[in-house]
């Protein structure tokens, strides 16, 4: 006596399919909360409105607090930018906050010591800084030491320079003079003047937007920007697929350097001269500015608006605290707080929406 073989029903229905997250389809409120910037987005919102309430000034909310908020922001969101785009390729850069204060006692020493023409001398200042990436670039892809230990060595040198060179130059521990140098007037005029003079809007705000709208070009228009994600994600699968991890990351370690740099080189036409520590610490705030603004420190993940938007919170953070009558000495405090709220919203949306463990 044959038997017919058993079959196994199909299960399967259209409804258990529709409940397969791997071709679930995503409404355009979940994509919207994939962006790597959401975070940072509503976290901005929170502490504007915070900082709206608190105000003892009244000025918070208008175009004269704007001014001042912004102000602090954009000389953080230049670096921040590019802090971002190197964190989402992979790796740091603690160097960034002393770049500031090298690239303007560069210029410096260049027009008060040796008699430089200011623009020459600007130009040769950002020659020198993507010199100073190039070597941390080099040094992070040649020797395979962790980008931590390379800038941070880098730090540690340039503090050093500063210090001395600037010690034995001047027998101070600072230029000056800036203002006197021939063409100081139109350099001036583009970096620092303001763009909207009754509330004191400066043109640093517009470099800030410019940086940030060529960053956001790069990463979502333009095959660098496949490769910066690449290497970040990956770099072996990416030198697999044909993609230049090397040259990318050191183009990434040039524009960092060259991004404080143009910080300096503001700086130093703000305020016509040039301490040996300034900027100092500031490399710190460049990468929580970064990661609030949705850029994981593992690599891989991130955008340029998400840093600016996190910028923006520091911004309205330090001039906020001192609307509101507060010491200022409390602003790390509130750094502090909002670099664990923004990675802990980060973390949870990412989970939500982009189909991480529950």
């Amino acid at each position: 006596m044959t038997t017919t073989p058993e079959t196994t029903p199909d299960t399967t229905t259209p409804e258990t399919a529709m409940h397969d997250e791997r071709v679930a389809r995503v409404n355009a409120f979940g994509r919207l909360m994939r962006r790597p910037e959401i975070g940072a987005l509503m976290g901005a919102i929170v502490v504007y409105v915070f900082f709206s309430v608190v105000d003892t000034t009244g000025n918070f909310v208008g175009l004269t607090g704007a001014a001042r908020w912004t102000d602090v922001a954009s000389t953080t969101g230049i670096v921040a930018v590019a802090v971002a785009l190197l964190m989402i390729g992979g790796e740091f850069d603690l160097s960034a906050g002393v770049m500031i204060g090298t690239s303007g006692l560069f210029a410096g020493l260049l027009i008060s010591e040796y008699g430089l023409p200011v623009w020459p001398a600007i130009f040769l200042t950002f020659i020198f800084a993507a010199g100073i990436g190039f070597v941390n670039g080099w040094l992070v892809v040649t020797t395979g030491l962790p980008s931590f230990i390379v800038t941070l060595a880098m730090f540690f040198s340039l503090r050093g320079i500063n210090l001395g060179a600037t010690k034995l130059l001047t027998d101070t521990v600072r230029v000056a003079g800036i203002d006197e140098g021939v063409g100081y007037d139109s350099a001036a005029a583009v970096f620092a003047s303001e763009v909207w003079a009754p509330y004191g809007f400066k043109i640093a705000v517009v470099w800030w937007i410019g940086l940030t709208i060529l960053a956001t070009w790069l990463l979502t228009r333009t095959k660098f920007g496949n490769w910066i994600y690449a290497v970040g994600g990956d770099k072996n699968a990416a030198r697999n697929t044909g993609v230049p991890v090397k040259r990318t990351k050191i183009t990434l370690f040039m524009f960092t350097a060259m991004s404080a740099a143009l910080v300096g080189v503001i700086s130093l036409m703000r305020l016509r001269s040039m301490q040996a520590g300034q900027g100092v610490g500031e490399e710190f705030v460049f990468i929580i500015a970064a990661v609030v603004g949705g850029c994981l420190l593992t690599g891989g993940y991130g955008s340029a608006i998400g840093a600016s938007i996190g910028a923006a919170i520091i911004g309205m953070a330090f001039i906020g605290i001192a609307y509101a009558g507060w010491n200022t000495d409390w602003s790390w405090l509130f750094l502090g707080l909002i670099l664990f709220a923004a990675v802990l919203t980060n973390s949870l949306i990412s989970r939500r929406f982009q189909g991480g463990k529950r």
